[in-house]
């Protein structure tokens, strides 16, 4: 009867399991979705209320608010079509629980304006996410500093990087 119930359990912690990381996954594929689009609106929305955004390159914390209102521009002339701008994420560490997550990696954004040779960065980053109202919210994005192709090259997308979980 023990090993029933034990059976039972892992099960259930594995099936949770499956079910948060693949939100998570969805969580990262739309705000690359969300960037590509300059869809400003939803990537605002994917943030808490009171997000912050630490930026370890510059030595500087605010308010994610404060960090969207400088962004919008850009969201407003990707969607207009003057802009073309992407993101994508690789992770290193990950941690997830039935409501929160934690991950480190780094992420690749490229820009540039409309008949304008595009530009890329690749930053350190780590992200802390909440899930209330079955809806995951980021509540922290730390990017942490600059990097290099060569480490980006070392990780994985996230629809990888979560096949092989540590």
């Amino acid at each position: 009867m023990r090993s029933l119930l034990l059976a039972i359990f892992l099960v259930q912690t594995i099936s949770a399991q499956t079910s948060v990381t693949d939100e998570i996954v969805a969580f990262w594929v739309e705000a690359e979705r969300q960037v590509s689009e300059g869809d400003f609106v939803a990537y605002a929305a994917s943030f808490h209320k009171e997000a912050i955004l630490v930026n370890g390159i510059n030595s500087s914390s605010m308010p994610i608010q404060t960090a969207l209102k400088g962004w919008k521009q850009g969201f407003e002339d990707t969607k207009n079509g003057n802009m073309s701008a992407s993101v994508h994420f690789k992770y290193s560490e990950w941690a997830f629980g039935e409501t929160t997550a934690h991950l480190t990696g780094i992420f690749l954004y490229t820009w540039g304006m409309l008949n304008e040779p595009s530009q890329e960065v690749y930053i350190h980053f780590e992200a802390l996410l909440t899930r209330s109202n079955e809806k995951w919210q980021m509540l922290m994005e730390y990017q942490k500093s600059l990097t290099t192709r060569e480490e980006w090259e070392k990780l994985r997308p996230i629809q990888e990087a979560f096949i092989d979980r540590p």
